[in-house]
C-alpha cells in the first residue's frame, strides 16, 4: 500500500496534466462564450435551430467517434504501463482505420438524412437540414482527430490535446461569427434565413476541427521516429492480432458510447418533448424556437464552461488510474479518484454559487439583445447542475478506469428513464414551461452521481469519500463568496448608477464582483485549510499562488 507522501508524488503528474487540460478547456469555453455572444445576437430566433442542429450532431458524433479519445487513451495507457510499444503502434493504426470507416459512414448518413430529420422529427425548426449538412463532414474530421488525441492522452501528455483545442476554438470563433453574419446577409429574403445563419455558425466548427487535425498530425509526425524506435526495442512476447485489438477497442468504446449517448439523448428528448407538448398547448413554433434558443445560448452556454473543466479533469484522470489499476496499486487508484473529485468540487461550488447570485447580471452583460431577464432566471434556477455534473463526470470516469465499463451506462440509463418521466409530466400538468428543462437538467446528474458513488463504494473496497474537505469546505467558502458578491454588486450598482448608462453600470458591477469573488473564495478556502501546499502546487501557477498565500499569511 502506498503511503500518503508517495501517493502525492505519484499523483502530481495526473493533477498537473489535468490542470493543463482544465486550463485549456477553460480557455476554449471562454472563447466559445465570447464568440457566442455576437453570434447569438446575430442569429436571433435562429439560436433554437443552431441548438437542435448541434444536439443532433453531438449524438451522431458520440455514436461514431466521440468516445475514441477516452477509449484509446485507456487502452494505450494500459499498454504503455506494460511497455508493449508494438501493440501501441498497431492499436493506433487500426484505430485510424476504424475512425475513417465510422466517421465516413455516419457523416454521409447525416448529410443524406438531414432533410428527413427536419421534416419528420423537428418540423418546428424550419431549415434545420442546412446546418446539419454543413456539420456532416465535421464528423469524419473529428473521428480522425480523436484518434491522435487519444494516443497522446494515453501516453499521459495532454499538451497536444490542449493546444489543438485552443487553436480549434480560435478558428471556430472567427469563422462562426463571420459566416453567420454573411450567410444571414446573403439570404436576407429567404424563409430559412435563420437556418442559414445557424449554418454559418456550424461552418466554424468544421474548419476549427480541420485546423486542430492538421496540428496533431504534425505533432505525431515529429514524434513518430520515437514511437518507431520504441517498437523496434520492444521485447514483449505477444503482439496482438488485429481481431483481438478491434475486439478490445469495441468492448472499450461501446460502454462509453452508451453512457455518453444516454446523456446527450436527454437533451434531444427535452427539445422534442418541449416542442411537442408546448405545440399541443397552442404555443407557436417561433416562440418555441426562441425559448429553446435562450435556454441553449444563455443557460447551457454559460454552465458548459465549468462542466467542461470537470470533463477534462475526468478525462485526464483515466490514464493515470488505469496504469495504477493495471499494476494493482489500489491505494493509488483511490487517491487519484479522490483527488479528481476534490479538484472538481473546488471549481464547481464557486461557479455554481456565482451563477446563482450573479446570473442575472452576467446574462444581461453578455446577451443584452436577448431576453436576459428570462436567461438570468434560468441561470439562477439551474446553476446547481454544475456541481452534480462534476460529480457524475468524474465518478463515471473512475468506474471506467477500473474496468467497470457497464456500470455508468446502467446508471445513466436509469437516470434517463426518470428524467423523461419528470420532464413529460411537468410539461403536461404544470405551467412551468421552459423551467421544466432546467429541472430535468438538474435531476439527471443528481441520480447519475448518486448511483455512481454507490457503485464505487461497492467496486472499490475501502473507498470512502471525505465529505469535510471535498464538499463542505468548498461549500462554506462559496457561501462567504456569495455574500461578498451580493454586497459588492449592490454597492457598485448604486455608486455608478447615476454616472453611467444602465448596461455599463451592470457590466462594471459584474466585473468588479467577479474579481472580489475570486479573492474572497481564495482567502476563505485556504483559511479553512481546504488544500495542502502540495495540492496547491499541482494547480496551474500553483507555486505563484503559494507565494501569494504566504504573503497573506494563509499558508505556512
Amino acid at each position: 500500500m502506498s503511503t500518503g507522501k508517495q501517493d502525492n508524488r505519484r499523483s502530481a503528474s495526473f493533477l498537473k496534466q489535468g490542470s493543463l487540460l482544465a486550463m485549456a478547456s477553460l480557455v476554449v469555453r471562454l472563447i466559445g462564450m465570447i464568440y457566442r455572444i455576437p453570434m447569438a445576437n446575430i442569429l436571433g430566433d435562429g439560436n433554437g435551430i443552431y441548438a437542435v442542429a448541434f444536439d443532433i450532431y453531438d449524438i451522431i458524433l458520440i455514436i461514431s467517434s466521440y468516445s475514441l479519445p477516452l477509449a484509446l487513451s485507456k487502452i494505450i495507457s494500459s499498454q504503455n504501463s506494460r511497455r508493449e510499444y508494438r501493440n501501441m503502434g498497431k492499436t493506433f493504426r487500426l484505430s485510424l482505420w476504424f475512425a475513417v470507416l465510422s466517421g465516413g459512414v455516419f457523416g454521409t448518413a447525416l448529410f443524406v438524412c438531414a432533410g428527413w430529420i427536419e421534416t419528420h422529427i423537428y418540423p418546428a425548426y424550419l431549415g434545420l437540414r442546412i446546418p446539419l449538412r454543413v456539420l456532416a463532414p465535421t464528423i469524419f474530421i473529428v473521428a480522425l482527430l480523436g484518434v491522435f488525441r487519444g494516443f497522446f492522452q494515453g501516453k499521459n501528455t495532454m499538451v497536444p490535446t490542449a493546444v489543438s483545442q485552443v487553436l480549434e476554438q480560435v478558428v471556430n470563433a472567427i469563422v462562426s461569427v463571420s459566416a453567420a453574419y454573411l450567410f444571414m446577409k446573403w439570404n436576407a429574403d429567404s424563409l430559412v434565413r435563420s437556418a442559414w445563419g445557424a449554418a454559418g455558425g456550424t461552418l466554424g466548427t468544421c474548419l476549427g476541427a480541420m485546423t486542430a487535425l492538421l496540428l496533431v498530425v504534425f505533432v505525431y509526425y515529429i514524434y513518430r521516429p520515437v514511437q518507431k524506435k520504441n517498437e523496434r526495442r520492444d521485447r514483449s512476447r505477444r503482439v496482438y492480432s488485429s481481431a483481438h485489438i478491434y475486439r478490445i477497442l469495441f468492448l472499450t468504446i461501446l460502454p462509453i458510447i452508451l453512457s455518453q449517448t444516454v446523456y446527450q439523448v436527454s437533451g434531444l428528448i427535452d427539445y422534442y418533448l418541449f416542442s411537442d407538448v408546448m405545440g399541443a398547448k397552442g404555443v407557436d413554433a417561433r416562440t418555441i424556437s426562441a425559448l429553446t434558443g435562450i435556454y441553449s445560448s444563455n443557460y447551457r452556454t454559460l454552465t458548459s464552461v465549468p462542466i467542461a473543466i470537470s470533463t477534462s479533469i475526468a478525462s485526464s484522470m483515466i490514464p493515470s488510474a488505469v496504469a495504477a489499476y493495471t499494476q494493482r496499486d489500489m491505494g493509488q487508484v483511490k487517491y487519484n479518484i479522490l483527488s479528481g473529485i476534490k479538484f472538481n468540487m473546488i471549481i464547481a461550488f464557486p461557479c455554481a454559487m456565482g451563477y446563482t447570485v450573479l446570473g442575472q447580471g452576467i446574462v444581461r452583460m453578455l446577451f443584452p439583445s436577448m431576453n436576459y431577464v428570462l436567461g438570468g432566471h434560468l441561470m439562477m434556477a439551474g446553476s446547481a447542475a454544475i456541481i452534480f455534473y462534476a460529480v457524475s463526470n468524474v465518478t463515471g470516469s473512475a468506474l471506467q478506469s477500473i474496468d467497470k465499463m457497464r456500470v455508468p451506462v446502467i446508471n445513466s440509463a436509469i437516470s434517463l428513464v426518470l428524467h423523461v418521466l419528470i420532464v413529460l409530466l411537468l410539461l403536461k400538468f404544470t405551467g412551468l414551461g421552459i423551467y421544466v428543462l432546467i429541472i430535468g437538467n438538474v435531476t439527471f446528474p443528481v441520480v447519475v452521481g448518486i448511483l455512481n458513488i454507490i457503485s464505487l463504494y461497492r467496486c472499490l473496497p475501502g473507498f470512502r469519500l471525505k465529505p469535510l474537505k471535498t464538499f463542505f469546505v468548498p461549500l462554506s467558502a462559496s457561501l462567504w463568496m456569495a455574500i461578498a458578491v451580493i454586497v459588492m454588486y449592490t454597492l457598485t450598482s448604486r455608486l455608478f448608477g447615476m454616472a453611467a448608462g444602465e448596461y455599463a453600470t451592470n457590466a462594471l458591477a459584474v466585473l468588479v464582483s467577479l474579481a472580489v469573488a475570486v479573492f474572497v473564495y481564495f482567502v476563505v478556502f485556504l483559511k479553512l485549510r481546504g488544500m495542502t501546499r502540495q495540492e496547491l502546487y499541482d494547480f496551474p501557477m500553483g507555486r505563484r499562488l503559494y507565494v501569494v498565500a504566504r504573503k497573506l499569511r494563509l499558508m505556512k
